[in-house]
């Protein structure tokens, strides 16, 4: 076995799932189920089937990843974060054929206790705060807050605020890595480093 599963995890037979990952105590991971390499999915984790998780992609303790959520390389999934597959979801109502589909592009953080409600893109490397709720798309790099969440700031790849407006013409550097960031309009992506 090419990647390692603690004792008191489920995996079903049937799941895929990548070299080098880590299943911690207490996941179950459905038999549908697609995890690539380098991920670890930590305490009490659950993984449905219809799900595709990329590679290095961390999953903190008590998330529940529901079918239709798709995570791609090196997404982080903050303890006790939310997802949901159903958008008006009732007991007696029977809405699996209902099910919206959520993707989380490369590189996003998403913070502990953030809710994600179903059928949003999170663009790449965009930061969730802890606590937020997102009901709608998010601008790669974007920096959201709040419940709903607004965008509040611009981040890095590295996660790092940028000093730059919400919207306009700028540039600014990742203060870690030197990374050039330009903005034009609403619109913010990464130059490379100088």
């Amino acid at each position: 076995m090419s990647f390692s599963v603690h004792p008191s995890a489920i995996v079903d037979e049937g799941a895929v799932i990548g070299e080098g990952s880590r299943v911690w105590h207490f996941v179950h991971v459905c038999a549908g189920a697609v995890i690539g390499s380098g991920c670890s999915l930590g305490q009490n984790v659950f993984v449905g089937n219809r799900v595709r998780i990329g590679n290095n992609v961390k999953i903190q303790n008590n998330v529940s990843v529901y079918d239709n959520v798709t995570l791609e390389d090196d997404v982080f999934c903050g303890p006790s974060m939310v997802f949901t597959n159903v958008y008006n979801p009732r007991s007696a109502v029977s809405r699996k054929d209902e099910y919206r589909d959520t993707l989380i592009r490369r590189g996003v953080t998403l913070g502990a206790n953030s809710t994600i409600v179903c059928g949003v893109t999170v663009g790449e490397y965009a930061f969730v705060g802890a606590g937020a709720v997102i009901n709608r798309d998010v601008k790669p790099y974007a920096l959201m807050a709040g419940v709903p969440a607004r965008q509040i700031g611009w981040m890095s790849r590295f996660g790092e605020r940028l000093a730059l407006p919400l919207t306009g013409a700028a540039e600014a550097l990742c203060p870690h890595t030197g990374e050039r960031y330009v903005l034009r309009g609403e619109t913010l992506t990464c130059e490379g480093t100088l």
